[in-house]
């Protein structure tokens, strides 16, 4: 269920967290002015704030700890994308300034580059990777290991394009690993309930004045809605409205000219 309304479009993320939250706060004064249960509810009157301060502290801490991690999963995504773009750069500035031609490993490197940025980020958006990235990454990798090449080439050119081949495929590793992992649907389940505990709590030391409690409730679901709507956009960092895209892997694409195309 958590996983459902995390992928929704972002108006709807804030939708839902505004009903949740507004559903919450209208139960709370009903239940504390209405007539059925108005005699009951008042017994708690005199519970002074400080007792429930614990509540909101609990729920600050653990939606604190839980953007925290997203924004980590965040950063090392930005991180895995710059660092394959960079090899990807040095294997085609290398191919370029190598002796021998090496124009069909360009070819390769322009067929993983459009795979990766076309192909695979629609499908990272599922926590999948594309054939065709797996097959152009493989067609490099083959190229690059010819012993024509590293005869040519010389050693320590080969070496240094094969080296780059393998940082590019120990990136995309981390780049798909962070694409399918995803926040534990029971630390989003703690955070909403703390929510509402709070919610709870806020009401529990307003029972004299309705509208101080409705001014009170008002202010901490707008916040909490504000607060939680935000961390949730970005939960899948390669999809959604916040997210990290394929730009600097296009942007390889500009590297072929007249003197560097394949």
């Amino acid at each position: 269920m958590i996983e459902s309304w995390i992928d929704l479009p972002a108006p709807a993320v804030f939708a839902v967290l505004t009903a949740l939250y507004a559903a919450t706060g209208a139960a709370i004064v009903w239940a504390a002015f209405g007539r059925p249960l108005h005699a009951s509810v008042r017994r708690f009157d005199g519970v002074v704030a400080p007792f429930f301060n614990a509540v909101a502290i609990l729920f600050a801490l653990m939606a604190g700890f839980l953007a925290s991690d997203i924004a980590d999963r965040n950063r090392q995504a930005g991180r895995a994308v710059q660092t394959e773009a960079a090899e990807l750069r040095n294997i085609f500035t290398l191919s370029v300034a190598s002796q021998p031609d090496m124009a069909a490993i360009r070819a390769d490197w322009t067929d993983y580059v459009k795979a990766v940025s076309h192909d695979e980020w629609p499908a990272m958006a599922d926590g999948d990777s594309a054939p065709s990235a797996d097959k152009a990454f493989d067609a490099l990798l083959r190229e690059l290991s010819e012993p024509a090449m590293a005869a040519n080439a010389g050693p320590a050119v080969s070496a240094a394009l094969i080296n780059a081949a393998m940082r590019v495929s120990s990136a995309r590793s981390e780049r798909l690993s962070l694409a399918s992992d995803s926040t534990s649907e029971l630390k989003w389940s703690i955070v909403l309930i703390l929510g509402i505990m709070t919610q709870v709590a806020i009401g529990a030391v307003h029972l004299q004045k309705r509208n101080a409690q409705v001014a009170a409730l008002v202010v901490f679901s707008v916040a909490a809605v504000v607060a939680l709507g935000l961390v949730a956009l970005q939960e899948h960092p390669f999809s959604g409205a916040v997210r990290v895209g394929p730009e600097p892997l296009i942007d390889l694409l500009k590297l072929q000219g007249p003197n560097g195309g394949t």
